[in-house]
């Protein structure tokens, strides 16, 4: 939801949406207000072959090779879409794990239709509390 259909909702029927919707909703509409708090642009709104800055929660960090080459390859969710981390020649970064929330910077790629950032520069953000 854009910030300027947010501001012509009227607000009893924001309350009534966010009480009727499903758990799974209101994390991921959290996880979107996050994300561009952060500085991150939403990953569903990302056309492919531009620069972009994301920012959301790991969900998942796997060892798949690519060609010979080691490649470590995470899913980074931000409530509105997810989008691939590779780091071709890597087994490991410290850090990089699953549910460490981070930001991301790089060029959108589409690789069989998912969308991946290639060797992206990243910052690992503080949890949430700390």
């Amino acid at each position: 939801m854009s910030k300027s259909s947010v501001l012509s909702t009227p607000l009893w029927r924001r309350a009534l949406q966010r009480f009727t919707a499903s758990e799974s909703d209101l994390v991921a509409e959290e996880a979107q207000q996050d994300a561009v708090r952060h500085g991150g642009t939403p990953c569903g709104a990302i056309p492919s072959r531009t620069r972009a800055c994301v920012c959301g929660t790991l969900r998942s960090v796997t060892l798949r090779p690519r060609g010979g080459v080691p490649a470590l390859e995470a899913e980074l969710f931000d409530g509105s879409g997810s989008v691939s981390l590779v780091w071709l020649g890597r087994r490991r970064i410290a850090g990089v794990e699953p549910g460490r929330r981070l930001r991301a910077r790089g060029l959108i790629a589409d690789d069989d239709g998912h969308r991946v950032i290639f060797n992206p520069g990243y910052d690992l953000l503080c949890p949430e509390g700390a």
